[in-house]
């Protein structure tokens, strides 16, 4: 079969365009399948983990909520305003409330179970195993940068109390403890996830049949703001004679407590000074809705 590679490149040109439609077809036609297998063999292992990378991607969006669900719960409950909640029940509330069936009502003192009912059905592997195998200890709670196991190991140290401190050269003592604010620094809460392996001898899922995979997400926060639960709580942390210099009129009251009656009868600006009750933001009886009413 003689070839043109003797032609001049225009003349080549010219005698391609000879060439029958049907015959070109034909030639190009092996060429397109394997083209086509070669993407096919890229594309679809990546089909098939789609619906596991799915399924990861939602798991690692609990793990956020249920460390943020940690940090704010000890925004208010804490030793500064009542008394911490206990680390085994916050983690039995992250493992039912955030990694359980979807539709757990919230109930205190409910822990998740391992069996069916309490398992998210859209986290399974291909075999139909949950990817959370135990609840307890495949979910679990730390605290702190080094992630310890109680409150006390969650704060990171911070400086916040200098400020107000550094006027204990004026004071005989330390202002921001006097006044109950504490600064222990950054409050850390992590949870962690440990995910089953997915079944052994599936091509597709090779590499992820032996990952041990587990994900760690962390929140932060400056928990010890300075705020009270009552109005009694309030009086307590500011009634020091450094913010209140009339406390001292305390101590000779019953010296001068005849001139002190007069002034309390006349109803003179001042005579209160002293007595935070006197001047606590109570809301009148009469104001108060009826919890009767409608």
């Amino acid at each position: 079969m003689k070839t043109n590679l003797h032609l001049l490149p225009e003349k080549r040109i010219l005698h391609a365009a000879r060439i029958p439609p049907r015959v070109a077809l034909e030639r190009c036609r092996g060429q397109t399948l394997t083209e086509f297998l070669v993407v096919a063999l890229a594309l679809i292992p990546l089909y098939l983990l789609m619906p596991m990378i799915a399924k990861y991607q939602d798991i690692a969006h609990g793990v956020q909520m249920a460390s943020r669900y940690v940090a704010f719960e000890a925004m208010i409950r804490n030793d500064a305003q009542s008394t911490w909640k206990s680390e085994a029940q916050l983690a039995g509330e992250v493992r039912r409330r955030f990694f359980s069936n979807s539709d757990a009502a919230i109930k205190t003192n409910d822990v998740a179970g391992d069996f069916t009912a309490h398992q998210n059905p859209f986290w399974r592997t291909p075999d139909d195993k949950p990817l959370i195998a135990k609840f307890d200890p495949d979910v679990s709670l730390s605290f702190g940068p080094d992630s310890r196991p109680t409150h006390a190991d969650a704060f990171t140290a911070a400086d916040d109390g200098t400020p107000f401190n550094k006027i204990a050269g004026v004071v005989p003592f330390k202002v921001a403890e006097e006044i109950g604010v504490k600064s222990r620094g950054i409050y850390t809460a992590n949870v962690t996830v440990k995910l089953a392996n997915l079944p052994a001898g599936l091509k597709s899922y090779e590499s992820f049949d032996a990952i041990d995979l587990s994900m760690t997400r962390h929140t932060s926060l400056v928990i010890d703001g300075w705020g009270a639960k009552d109005p009694e709580m309030v009086e307590s942390r500011i009634d020091k004679t450094l913010l209140v210099p009339a406390k001292e009129l305390r101590r000779i009251k019953p010296v001068v407590n005849p001139a002190i009656t007069i002034f309390e009868m006349l109803e003179i600006p001042g005579s209160k000074l002293g007595e935070l009750d006197f001047w606590r933001d109570v809301v009148p009886a009469d104001r108060l809705k009826n919890p009767n009413s409608r």
